[in-house]
């Protein structure tokens, strides 16, 4: 079989399988929310954000803080990104979904997963970047797909923070050495100049 024909074969056989699909509409619906997910983030709206998710969402943040319903998460990117205690001025986020949605409850919920390649714009120190996966669960309500529960998360032993802390103590180890080896090296020349 030629490998045209192969591709071919296999192009007719995702297509049948895209028809027979069940949830496609749903499917649709749920990267909508994924996009307006990624545009709320990216204009800083919070609003935006807030509106494609239940009252009572629940969202497990980078940082480990859990917010539950649309007031604690509010408060929380309000306190990290506007309030003036804030620690960042802004953060982007592009989104990639990892694999379809699975589907329970009688189509009912939807789990999906994937990356994001975050950017983000703190008060103390230049903007940094962070590579990291998230998970969200929707529910079907009153025939509207909406987030109930949303799950961010980045790898703690090794991204680009670790790397930047790695470095600096790499540089201040060198550092001590050069400056420890120059103490020496003046401490003895005066020992021999007194003698």
């Amino acid at each position: 079989m030629s490998l045209a024909l192969t591709r071919m074969l296999f192009l007719v056989s995702m297509i049948t399988v895209a028809a027979d699909d069940p949830h496609a509409e749903d499917r649709k619906a749920l990267l909508k929310i994924l996009h307006e997910m990624e545009a709320g983030i990216n204009s800083q709206d919070i609003d935006h954000m807030v509106s494609q998710m239940d009252a009572s969402a629940t969202v497990t943040w980078l940082n480990g803080e859990i917010s539950r319903g649309h007031q604690e998460i509010r408060a929380y990117y309000h306190r990290m990104v506007k309030g003036e205690q804030r620690i960042i001025t802004k953060y982007t986020s592009a989104a990639k979904l990892g694999a379809g949605a699975r589907f329970y409850g009688n189509g009912l919920v939807a789990v999906a997963d994937g990356t994001t390649e975050d950017e983000f714009f703190p008060i103390v120190r230049g903007p940094f970047r962070l590579h990291s996966n998230w998970s969200a669960t929707a529910a079907k309500l009153d025939g509207e797909w909406k987030i109930v529960n949303l799950h961010l998360s980045a790898n703690v032993f090794s991204n680009s923070l670790m790397d930047e802390a790695k470095a600096a103590l790499l540089y201040v180890g060198c550092g001590g050495l050069v400056a420890g080896g120059l103490v020496g090296w003046f401490l003895s020349r005066r020992r021999r100049q007194t003698t």
